[in-house]
């Protein structure tokens, strides 16, 4: 290739590459701004409220449990049962649950001591939750979630007013230090760009949305999709549930929780590493063709533009330019809907970068240990595959 076609392709890479991030930056601006807030809605008032059934799986979850669940314990919505499952925990899980039960009834716990062939262990932990509950809404959260006291409230406000079935809301993220939030950023903004969230509650769109950190589903929507059975082996539960919601027409939304909900999503970057190994090969449906389409995409459009200022010039120069300024914008935008640092869009390329690495790593470990190994068991690969949504 002579240096004019090259000259040519670098501009063609550019121009393309505008014209996407361009038609991104539109659509976050936009769908952003169409997501709904929680404190908009007011709490639920009725003379007979509907019991919420809140169920919680947690496996060695000593160190946040007690005041996730105390969260729980204080909210004011007042028809609740707490149904907290210990998964095989080797911690004092088992012990703080048992504790804070005898000190609230409204609180009922479930030891688990086995997994059954075909699940993954917090998926049985979720399913034999539900098949305890009696509430008409259930509420799945995770045991490192901490509630403002008006959060199921509201939640159920606009469950109701709405007519929803499926209710999501946006965490707001705690992690320490600036590297692991600019990583945190740069994941919501990628997230954003794979589920396009601002759809789900588009009936007309294929998008769909899950957050493991609160889905509250109507009892009667849950078991008509076949509640977590239908979703026993896939790693990415809280996505899958809200597809399964979606594709049966059920009526969804996210809404932003605005620091209603909190939860401390990694303490490092190796943590996050370790956390992702479990899901990041099962977000492409574990096709490689997927991981090495979206790791070329991503070289492309968020690496390549900042070399391309140094290697390039005129008017391909300056498309690379706008490219990165739009990419900062829109990191930029997207963190202030979630309660992140705008200025940290200065790390995005090489965040994108190491990302990408954590994403690679993943794949290749799951195939090369032929399955995912998740809080002390092995899942093989072949059945997760054949657990399709």
């Amino acid at each position: 290739m002579n240096e004019s076609m090259m000259h040519d392709v670098a501009f063609w890479l550019a121009a393309l590459t505008l014209l996407l991030t361009a038609g991104w930056a539109m659509e976050f601006a936009i769908g952003n701004r169409s997501l709904r807030h929680l404190k908009d809605f007011p709490p639920f008032c009725g003379d007979a409220p509907s019991r919420v059934s809140v169920i919680i799986a947690a496996r060695d979850e000593a160190r946040n449990l007690e005041s996730a669940l105390g969260s729980v314990l204080l909210q004011d919505y007042p028809n609740l049962e707490i149904i907290a499952v210990n998964d095989r925990s080797s911690d004092d899980t088992g012990a703080i649950l048992d504790r804070l039960s005898r000190r609230d009834a409204r609180l009922r716990v479930v030891h688990l001591t086995e997994l059954p062939v075909g699940w993954l262990g917090k998926n049985h932990a979720m399913q034999c939750g539900s098949e305890r509950a009696t509430g008409k809404f259930f509420l799945f959260t995770d045991a490192d979630v901490v509630m403002a006291p008006a959060t199921v409230s509201r939640a159920l406000g606009c469950m109701t007013s709405e007519r929803l079935d499926h209710l999501a809301l946006g965490p707001r993220l705690t992690m320490p230090g600036v590297l692991l939030n600019m990583l945190g950023g740069t994941f919501a903004l990628f997230f954003g760009i794979y589920a396009r969230p601002w759809k789900a509650k588009d009936p007309r769109s294929r998008c769909h949305i899950g957050i493991g950190a609160f889905n509250l589903v109507r009892a009667d929507a849950y078991h008509a999709v076949g509640g977590h059975r239908a979703i026993a082996m896939r790693p990415d539960d809280d996505m899958k549930l809200g597809k399964l919601l979606k594709k049966s027409g059920r009526r969804q939304e996210l809404v932003l929780g605005d620091g209603s909900i909190t939860v401390e999503w990694y303490s490092s970057v190796g943590e996050m590493a370790r956390g992702l190994e479990k899901n990041a090969f099962a977000g492409t449906e574990y096709s490689l063709a997927g991981v090495v389409v979206s790791s070329l995409a991503v070289l492309l459009i968020f690496v390549w533009p900042v070399f391309a200022l140094a290697v390039t010039s005129g008017t391909t120069r300056l498309l690379n330019g706008i490219v990165l300024l739009l990419l900062a914008v829109m990191y930029a935008d997207n963190a202030g809907f979630h309660g992140l640092k705008r200025r940290h869009w200065i790390g995005l390329p090489l965040m994108a970068l190491l990302l990408q690495h954590i994403f690679l790593r993943a794949t290749i470990k799951t195939l090369l240990q032929n399955g995912i190994a998740w809080r002390g068991t092995h899942y093989p690969l072949a059945d997760l595959k054949a657990n399709k949504v």
